[in-house]
């Protein structure tokens, strides 16, 4: 099976890691502009393109979000020119309603290694996903399996690393 990345979008491509528990309030309860005006993770951009690359272009962003953040979401991947940037197709982008149904996005995609931010979505990609890695600080413990980077250096490292 061909290596497949899945990506997280809040808090891992957009806005950098926060502090556990806190919210992106530019995304959540900001305007349109706040939300545009809003940062990319610091190396994500450099990450992403490179990951590409290494995946051969099998790179999804997968994202839990309601409509609105969706429609914000898209917004700030065109406003940043993510496609052109880094190589990942504006098509690869999926979105859910719960944190859970990540998993059911990675099964049909075939996902073979995941970053996202919340643990809650590892446990659901137990068993579905062979490689994932929790991206930037944690509330508390991170179980062993679990490779933690905080950056994005360090997660391209680490795929790096797993990959055949």
């Amino acid at each position: 099976m061909e290596p497949r990345l899945g990506v997280d979008f809040g808090r891992v491509i957009q806005g950098g890691p926060l502090s556990p528990g806190n919210a992106d309030t530019a995304f959540l309860g900001g305007t349109m502009r706040d939300a545009l005006a809003s940062p990319a993770t610091g190396g994500a951009f450099e990450a992403l393109e490179e990951l590409v690359g290494l995946f051969g272009g099998r790179v999804w962003i997968i994202s839990k979000c309601g409509e609105r953040v969706q429609r914000k979401t898209l917004a700030w991947l065109d406003h940043h020119d993510v496609a052109g940037r880094t190589g990942l197709p504006r098509r690869n982008v999926r979105f859910c309603r719960k944190r859970a149904q990540k998993a059911d996005h990675c099964a049909r995609l075939g996902i073979t290694h995941m970053i996202d931010d919340r643990i809650d979505v590892h446990r659901a990609l137990d068993g579905v996903v062979r490689r994932r890695y929790l991206f930037g600080p944690q509330d508390g413990p991170v179980p062993e399996r679990l490779p933690n980077p905080l950056t994005w250096p360090e997660a391209v490292a680490m795929i790096r690393a797993d990959l055949p």
